[in-house]
């Protein structure tokens, strides 16, 4: 739907990802101003794993922003 009417725009999340590299929750940090997109990419970025951050060498809980763009190619 949003391809047919010509939908672009960029999508900043804001990820917490656990120590095992899940993401314990993502959220929309700045909007693309279209919906579709926006849930597109949250639930798309809900599936990723994550490298995690670590102090020292154990693996520890963090927040990231991820950008997803989605752009028509002509």
């Amino acid at each position: 739907m949003s391809r047919r009417l010509g939908e672009e725009g960029k999508v900043l999340l804001k990820v917490r990802v656990l120590p095992d590299g899940n993401p314990a929750s993502v959220d929309v940090e700045k909007s693309s101003s279209f919906g579709r997109l926006d849930e597109a990419a949250r639930q798309a970025v809900a599936r990723w794993r994550f490298v995690p951050a670590k102090r020292g060498d154990e693996p520890i809980e963090a927040s990231v922003i991820v950008p997803i763009v989605f752009r028509l190619d002509s």
